[in-house]
């Protein structure tokens, strides 16, 4: 009898797959030398602000590191302190997180805040923390990992997974129809490789996949924060919650829709789909689930 643990050999292959100013001079503890931080003032993003530590290393402390380090804590890489606050030095615990998120996301490794670093923390991403798989790290050349604990859709052959959209929690802007078009083929991106199957039915309450759009508080514990910050996230077997923010400006023709921050949604259900099957980060820019998505970009398979 077919056990849907096995589905975990066929997701390999799909994980191969491409989803596709002022200066601050930071002030530095006596044992350090001097560190100047450039901002490049630019964009509303959500994490823009980050810019301003561009170039910290151990031992400077520039006002406002504490939310860069919640930023950190939010993704799995530091643990929050016991007085429940950060500090705005950068300390050999900061450094750590540092250099583990560098390997996690394929970048240089420094541990500094250096510009590739930078680049990407203020990078839209998945809201799904990177450090939630079978080791602390991911594989430095694989293009797929595991959630901790290998969880799974448990179902007998054939296996098929019911989705259903959220009648209070959508968007406007985009007509149902383009919405459901546009889930179906990624999950037929899914079912192309992996034996199950994917059914749209109208009962949201008792889909397997629950998807909506939403925002800031949402009630799940993992709140929203605005525009090109976090995208979306979705819960490992067999939660099937599957949320995404609704401040984005949600795209599935880029040639009609021209906003500069416009979001690719195939793009991003696709990886949003793979940590609903089990799937956790890669730290291969060009596979699907790595973490971070630009704006107007499309990662989604090799024939985009």
């Amino acid at each position: 009898m077919f056990r849907f643990f096995s589905y975990y050999s066929f997701l390999i292959p799909f994980s191969l797959l491409c989803l596709c100013r002022p200066s601050l001079p930071a002030r530095l503890l006596p044992e350090y030398s001097s560190t100047v931080i450039s901002v490049d003032a630019h964009t509303t993003a959500t994490w823009h602000g980050f810019t301003r530590f561009l170039d910290a290393g151990k031992g400077s402390q520039v006002s406002g590191m504490s939310e860069l380090k919640k930023y950190f804590s939010r993704f799995g890489y530091l643990p929050i302190p016991d007085t429940n606050n950060f500090t705005d030095i950068f300390d050999k615990q900061f450094q750590s997180a540092v250099l583990a998120y560098q390997t996690n996301l394929g970048l240089p490794v420094t541990g500094e805040l250096d510009s590739d670093t930078i680049s990407t923390i203020v990078s839209p991403r998945c809201g799904v923390s990177d450090t939630k798989t079978h080791n602390a790290t991911f594989h430095a050349t694989k293009h797929f990992a595991y959630f901790y604990g290998q969880p799974r859709w448990v179902r007998q052959a054939p296996v098929v997974l019911t989705y259903a959209f959220s009648q209070n929690n959508m968007i406007s802007y985009i007509s149902l129809n383009g919405i459901r078009t546009v889930f179906k083929r990624a999950f037929s991106r899914w079912e192309q490789v992996i034996p199950v199957s994917f059914m749209e039915i109208e009962d949201y309450s008792s889909a397997d996949i629950r998807i909506g759009f939403y925002y800031g508080d949402h009630g799940d514990g993992q709140p929203f924060d605005g525009v090109l910050g976090v995208l979306a996230h979705a819960f490992s077997p067999e939660n099937g919650r599957f949320h995404l923010d609704a401040s984005e400006t949600w795209a599935i023709d880029f040639e009609t829709v021209k906003s500069r921050v416009a979001v690719d949604l195939e793009s991003v259900a696709t990886h949003e789909i793979g940590h609903v099957l089990g799937l956790a980060h890669s730290s291969v820019k060009e596979a699907v689930m790595y973490p971070s998505l630009s704006p107007r970009s499309k990662k989604v398979g090799p024939q985009d």
